[in-house]
């Protein structure tokens, strides 16, 4: 059987970061899977994978994506962001939509996230991560464009 690569792509322009270092210990400790996060310069989230839309929070902070490969992937715009009732955010997309690498998502407001108090660190996880055949190998540190930069790496 042909093996193939499973890649994700950076869902937003800043640093990457590796999970370990974002102050929340539910994302810290990968209590729901292993992943990166991005320390924002631009408030666009785009698509990191080919797949459907299978969760918005009501609150418009998180998203959540089945891609093509079956991996699943959240992607939470700061900490404590479900607080701001939804605010600085701004969904591009409904449930059960197919997106493409690089498709807008949502677009959040970072400076009003930061007139708030609250931290724009934005995880990456991928929550089924055990279900995969072989784990995501995940690439920290260094600058990301966001729907161009590798940020993880899987062989199915």
């Amino acid at each position: 059987m042909k093996r193939h690569t499973l890649t994700l792509y950076a869902p937003m322009e800043g640093d990457i970061i590796p999970l370990e270092e974002v102050s929340d210990p539910v994302f810290s400790e990968k209590m729901m899977g292993d992943g990166i996060a991005i320390m924002p310069t631009d408030g666009t989230v785009v698509a990191p994978a080919k797949g459907t839309i299978v969760q918005v929070a009501p609150t418009k902070h998180a998203i959540g994506i089945r891609t093509d490969d079956g991996a699943e992937i959240l992607i939470h715009v700061g900490l404590d962001t479900v607080e701001l009732a939804g605010d600085p955010f701004t969904v591009h997309v409904n449930v059960d939509d197919s997106v493409e690498v690089g498709q807008p998502l949502l677009t959040a407001n970072l400076e009003q996230i930061h007139q708030a108090g609250k931290d724009t660190v934005t995880p990456m996880i991928v929550t089924n991560g055990g279900e995969l055949k072989e784990p995501y190998v995940f690439h920290t540190g260094g600058p990301a464009l966001s729907g161009k930069t590798v940020v993880a790496q899987a062989e199915q």
